[in-house]
């Protein structure tokens, strides 16, 4: 699959684009251009490491949607054993948009869940471009008692713009379903990982998000609105989504220094998309590392502190002002 490169990447494009002419006129001519090479593969090595290490917020969000990121089922790939997926949730039928069942990870056996997009026009409408139905929280649930039944840990993994919004979605109630996965998902004694591995948007992210410790990758992000739609609402134009994302503090960084977040898991240099091997193994590590942590206490204690940091969630400060005189 030809590389697909965001706008701000143009300069190592640009780049690589040369050095590509110069080894095949290298080769056509047979001429030596090791030492041109050599000096381009340093360039574009530099010039990676400067735009990725000072990347906006926006420029993040990019980076999460790139079409060529790893979705739900390229970590099951990688990082899992023995994944045996379960369909539908027995009301209404089988949302590919979302997709789990048992799995092995380190010699755990596990319940996977999480949203899968498409990477081309048939994937995509199959999957609903990652917005799941009330269908897709249904079967989420029905795995996660099942998880539950079996005392064996729950894994989610979300990369979800938002749950769909149309008119099938709230004839079979949408915000109900997402309403009730919220508050079971407080019951369930087992731990419960949620790692945001892409796109974390509103409702549709959190439906599935609950968990004994959020994990987020360096280049997702996590947000109650997308940037465009905020951007729509404060500015009327979606053209300002860069300065919306700016404004709701959506990256990782700010995720953990508000406590929404527990840790950020490393990319890549790059981004995720430019080594799948590499961001499995990462996310792979951090997961296991916290579910060994999580599974020292008693389903009680679990229970308490995953209230306890949901709370804890949305705080705000009061100032009083005095009026002038």
């Amino acid at each position: 699959m030809p590389q697909v490169y965001l706008p701000f990447e143009k300069p190592i494009q640009e780049l690589e684009l040369r050095l590509k002419a110069i080894t095949e006129a290298g080769e056509k001519q047979k001429a030596d251009v090791s030492g041109e090479v050599e000096r381009l593969k340093s360039q574009i090595a530099e010039t990676r490491i400067q735009i990725f290490s000072e990347l906006t917020p926006w420029q993040r969000v990019q980076v999460a949607r790139h079409s060529q990121r790893p979705f739900t089922r390229d970590y099951l790939a990688l990082m899992t054993t023995d994944f045996v997926e379960l369909h539908g949730d027995r009301i209404h039928r089988d949302d590919r948009a979302i997709i789990g069942g048992f799995a092995t990870i380190g010699g755990q056996r596990v319940m996977i869940i999480g949203t899968q997009k498409g990477r081309d026009t048939k994937s995509n409408i199959e999957t609903n471009f990652g917005c799941a139905y009330p269908e897709g929280y249904r079967k989420a649930l029905r795995l996660m008692k099942l998880a539950d039944k079996f005392q064996t840990p729950i894994l989610t993994l979300i990369d979800t713009p938002g749950a769909y919004p149309g008119i099938e979605s709230e004839e079979r109630h949408i915000a109900e379903a997402i309403a009730v996965n919220l508050r079971e998902m407080f019951t369930f004694s087992v731990p419960m990982i949620v790692t945001i591995i892409g796109e974390g948007g509103s409702g549709g992210a959190l439906g599935i998000g609950i968990g004994d410790r959020v994990l987020v990758l360096e280049n997702a992000y996590y947000s109650v609105i997308s940037p465009e739609g905020c951007a729509a609402i404060l500015w009327k134009n979606r053209a300002f989504a860069d300065r919306a994302a700016e404004a709701l503090k959506i990256s990782a960084k700010d995720l953990i220094e508000f406590g929404f977040a527990d840790e950020m898991i490393p990319e890549p240099l790059g981004g995720a998309h430019n080594d799948h091997k590499q961001s499995a193994e990462n996310v792979k590590e951090a997961i296991l590392r916290h579910l060994k942590e999580v599974s020292r206490m008693t389903p009680e204690k679990r229970l308490e502190k995953r209230y306890d940091k949901f709370r804890a969630m949305g705080r705000f400060t009061e100032i009083e002002t005095v009026a002038a005189k």
